[in-house]
This record gives structure tokens, C-alpha cells and sequence, in this order.
């Protein structure tokens, strides 16, 4: 078991699980993300929305569960 002080941040991250998460709509607007470099962080899960985020650098993408892109997303990321 993790100690408490350990951030889940700081643990390896396993992409194909968070690809898993998708639905097909995600899936397809993350690959058309993907072909310009941004790289899929994670996925954030509520009862009543799903949302994916990718990074490029210091760029940051954002794909609903409908599978609209937003390319300037309001996500605050923590580091």
C-alpha cells in the first residue's frame, strides 16, 4: 500500500488506462490531437461528463465527451 505523503502524481502513468476511458467520440478527436504532437495526461470522470486532457509542451487540449476539441480549455493543471 502507498504511504499517505505519496502524490499520485508522482506515480508512473499507465496512458493505456486512461485511453480505455474514452469513448469512441474521444478516441477519435484524441488521435486527430495526437498527429500534432499533444500527448493525452488523463481523464477527468464525473457521473455526468467525461473530459480528456492532452498536452504539447505548454500547450493544453481538452476533449469533451461528445468529442469537441477545445484548444484553450479553463483546466488548471497542478505540478
Amino acid at each position: 500500500m502507498a504511504a499517505l505523503s505519496e502524490d499520485r502524481r508522482d506515480q508512473p502513468k499507465d496512458l493505456n488506462y486512461f485511453w480505455n476511458e474514452l469513448n469512441m467520440a474521444q478516441k477519435f478527436s484524441v488521435a486527430e490531437l495526437q498527429r500534432f504532437g499533444y500527448e493525452l495526461a488523463f481523464v477527468r470522470r464525473s457521473p455526468s461528463f467525461s473530459m480528456a486532457v492532452l498536452r504539447a509542451g505548454d500547450r493544453i487540449a481538452a476533449v469533451d465527451q461528445d468529442g469537441q476539441i477545445d484548444t484553450e480549455p479553463k483546466v488548471i493543471i497542478r505540478h
